[in-house]
Parts: C-alpha cells; sequence; structure tokens
C-alpha cells in the first residue's frame, strides 16, 4: 500500500471508527506522515519491522528537531497507537509497538488569565469603524463570554445560536455536543453582527451557513482568529493568547463561586481533574496579594 493511500485510509478510520475530530484527524496526519518519512529517511521500512525501539528514536528525534515538549510527545504517542491500531487491522503489522511506549507524565502548568478590566480594554481596542472589526469583537465577546475554544468558534454556524435564550450549541473535542451560555454583551454584539455586518461580509453570494465568515463570504479558518487575536492583543499591550479568554472565563467563574462541576460542563471538559487546574489559579492569585498586601499590614512592626 503506498504512503499516501495508507494515511488517507487511516484518517477515514479515525473519523468513521474512532470517532475523531477534524482536528485530530489533520494532527494525527500529520504525525503519521512525519514518522513515515522518518523510517524511509532512515532506511526502517518494511512497516512490520519497527519496535518499540524504532518509535523511541523517533520521539527522541521529534524532541530534538522539533522541540515538542511532554505534552505534544504524549499526543504524538497517541497518533502512532492509533496508527499502529489501524495497521494490525489492515493486516500489515501483528503487534502494536507503540502499546510498549511510556507516556511521559504532564507537568502542571497553570493557565495564563486576564481580569475583567484588561479584557474589556482590548475589546475596546477593536475599531468598530469596519465590518471586520465589528464581527472581531463580536467573536472575542462570545469566546470569553461563553467559555469557547477557537477550533468551537470556528465550527458554529447560525442555526447553532439562540440570541434571546443566550444559548448556543458547540461541538467540542471528540466532536461532542454541549450547550454554552453566553451573557447580554455578546448577545448584543450577535444581533449587530448577524443584521448588519454579516451581509456585508458575504457579499452578494452567501454560500454558507458560518456564523463568522471572512472577506471572501467563506468560514473563517482558525489560523485567521488567532492572527486577527495577536493584533488587538499587542495593541492593547498584553502578549496573551485568545485561549486565555477561555481560561479567564473558567477562574472568573469559580471565583465568583460556582462549583467544579458546573464549570466543567461549560467548559466541555470530560475529565473533572482538568478543570481542578484553575483551582490552582485561584490559589496562586492568592498567594501572590498575600505577598505584596502582607507586608503593609505590618509596618508597624506589631504583631498579633
Amino acid at each position: 500500500m503506498k504512503k499516501t493511500e495508507m494515511l488517507d485510509r487511516f484518517c477515514s478510520r479515525l473519523i468513521a471508527i474512532e470517532r475523531r475530530s477534524v482536528l485530530t484527524r489533520d494532527c494525527y496526519r500529520f504525525e503519521i506522515k512525519r514518522f513515515l518519512d522518518f523510517i524511509e529517511e532512515k532506511k526502517m521500512i518494511p512497516l512490520e519491522s519497527i519496535d518499540a525501539s524504532c518509535l523511541s528514536e523517533y520521539l527522541v528525534m521529534r524532541r530534538k528537531e522539533d522541540n515538542i515538549d511532554s505534552r505534544s510527545t504524549a499526543k504524538a504517542i497517541s497518533a502512532l497507537r492509533s496508527f499502529f491500531r489501524f495497521a494490525m487491522d489492515e493486516g500489515i503489522v501483528k503487534d502494536n509497538a507503540a502499546e510498549l511506549l511510556e507516556v511521559p507524565k504532564r507537568k502542571m502548568k497553570l493557565p495564563e488569565v486576564m481580569d475583567k478590566d484588561t479584557i474589556e480594554e482590548l475589546l475596546d481596542r477593536i475599531e468598530l469603524d469596519s465590518p471586520r472589526g465589528c464581527r472581531d469583537k463580536c467573536l472575542f465577546e462570545l469566546v470569553y463570554s461563553a467559555g469557547l475554544r477557537v477550533s468551537e468558534v470556528t465550527a458554529l454556524n447560525i442555526r447553532d445560536i439562540d440570541i434571546e435564550g443566550g444559548v448556543a450549541k458547540v461541538r467540542g473535542k471528540g466532536n461532542k455536543e454541549r450547550l454554552v451560555l453566553f451573557g447580554k454583551d455578546a448577545a448584543d454584539q450577535l444581533k449587530q453582527y448577524l443584521g448588519y455586518v454579516r451581509p456585508k461580509l458575504a457579499g452578494s453570494v452567501n454560500k454558507t451557513h458560518a456564523l463568522f465568515i471572512g472577506r471572501n463570504g467563506k468560514r473563517l479558518s482558525r489560523k485567521g482568529i488567532w492572527k486577527n487575536y495577536a493584533k488587538y492583543a499587542a495593541i492593547a499591550g498584553t502578549s496573551s493568547h485568545i485561549h486565555t479568554l477561555r481560561h479567564s472565563f473558567a477562574t472568573s467563574l469559580l471565583t465568583g463561586g460556582a462549583d467544579l462541576r458546573t464549570v466543567q460542563e461549560l467548559l466541555g471538559h470530560a475529565d473533572l481533574s482538568t478543570t481542578q487546574i484553575y483551582t490552582h489559579v485561584n490559589t496562586a492569585v492568592l498567594r501572590e496579594n498575600h505577598r505584596m498586601f502582607l507586608p503593609k499590614l505590618n509596618l508597624s512592626g506589631e504583631r498579633d
């Protein structure tokens, strides 16, 4: 089987059988193509001769040449395991050598968050004198108000939005659907966008039901959203990424008294442990405030 055909069949399996998202499919395709190119270059073919040591050598190469971290290494191992399951079913290999790989432990990294004032400052920097500016403010307001991933806001269609109810239906990781809530500011922006702005962007021919579109009338891409956010973040004097809006949403909910289960549902986390990282963010904020303000409480040198 030729490499291209193998990759196509593997990707079809990911969607049809393993029920992976399009984003995961694209990531796995990139990883496996990288792997197949590597074993060709190293003359490790045929594929049935690959063992765990060959796979370990590949991962070492990825860490050295591509500087991938433990999280990306874990994703690469997941892609390899999925690919070898496919290869076994196709009768190409007898064993799944990737099952012997040890997944590195992920280091807990506290997510970056912004306070409400900083977010409002960033959103206020978006000029509303053009359809693109109005669209971007609506999009980023919705991301923050509903705690959306970039892939989720990209996939939204007009029919997924209930403006009056303040509810949106999104498709998260694993193509799982969930309902999210958004506030009045986001609802007002959506009314303005759908009523006046989107028709201008769509032009005379509108062939897509996508909620957020570009100047060509097509669905706005993730890369386009990242690029636009980076521009506004730079103007506002912050180095934050768009995913910071989602982190800030979650942290604000917990700070306001929401329970972990509620935040888990709104964020679409499969595992509660993923949501719990935001409790560490709150602890970090408390510790910083303690460090900043405690000396001021003891200026006289007195002790309780």
